[in-house]
């Protein structure tokens, strides 16, 4: 799978490779209506779409959800995103009325997410259509990406050396001092793969306790829903 992408270029765009199998999926035209966005078309191993060589999504309308949870093909699509490198993010696309003929319990959709999301790990984001699954894309390696690029900074001191400077960024999450940073960087290897672990695999890191862990968490993450994508779930 590394042979698949370069790394993200340092133009500022948002880099997105489609998987060809969405090449006639709306959302391949929606992409190219977005400013800064590069996209490019080739076949994927797992996922949909891949953001900045970081971010993997699933996108399903709510019809194809329900379509594969009754075949089955949703948990092994879900448990192969999940062993991917990347950290992947199921997508569902739709409103509540797309259900009404599907046949499906409200017990076994609820079911389902519950797997994806608590068992697996895997978040789930809510969209309307095409276009609002593509700015929601877009926003997500957006937030990413400013968490990354200094978003935990501080003025005055600028220290040398990239370890120093990682040391120093690491310092500015909650209840993190000088010890915790470092054994977090060697714990991780990069301040980018601190801010996107879970909870669980902070607390796998001497010194890192469940409280400490969700309060990084919360300083790094950020509610997506400026397109009121946050809605109750429609089942």
């Amino acid at each position: 799978m590394r042979n698949e992408v370069s790394m993200h270029p340092k133009d500022g765009r948002i880099r997105v490779i489609a998987d060809d199998r969405e090449r006639s999926s709306e959302i391949i035209t929606a992409f190219s209506r977005i400013k800064n966005v590069s996209l490019s078309v080739k076949r994927l191993s797992a996922g949909d779409y891949l953001v900045d060589n970081r971010l993997m999504f699933e996108r399903k309308t709510l019809n194809d959800l329900a379509i594969s949870i009754i075949d089955g093909r949703l948990f092994r699509q879900m448990i192969r995103l999940a062993r991917s490198r990347y950290k992947a993010v199921l997508i569902i696309e739709g409103t509540g009325k797309d259900l009404t003929n599907m046949g499906i319990r409200r017990e076994a959709l609820q079911g389902a997410l519950i797997t994806v999301n608590l068992i697996l790990g895997i978040p789930i984001l809510r969209s309307i259509d095409p276009s609002e699954s593509a700015r929601l894309i877009v926003y997500a390696a957006h937030q990413i990406n400013t968490v990354i690029q200094g978003c935990c900074q501080r003025p005055g001191y600028r220290p040398k050396g990239k370890r120093r400077r990682q040391m120093f960024i690491l310092q500015g999450l909650p209840g993190i001092g000088r010890d915790r940073a470092e054994r977090l960087l060697n714990a991780f290897g990069t301040v980018e793969a601190v801010i996107m672990a879970g909870t669980e695999d902070l607390q796998h890191v001497d010194g890192i306790g469940q409280k400490t862990a969700e309060k990084i968490k919360w300083a790094v993450s950020e509610e997506i829903s400026p397109y009121g994508l946050m809605e109750d779930f429609p089942i």
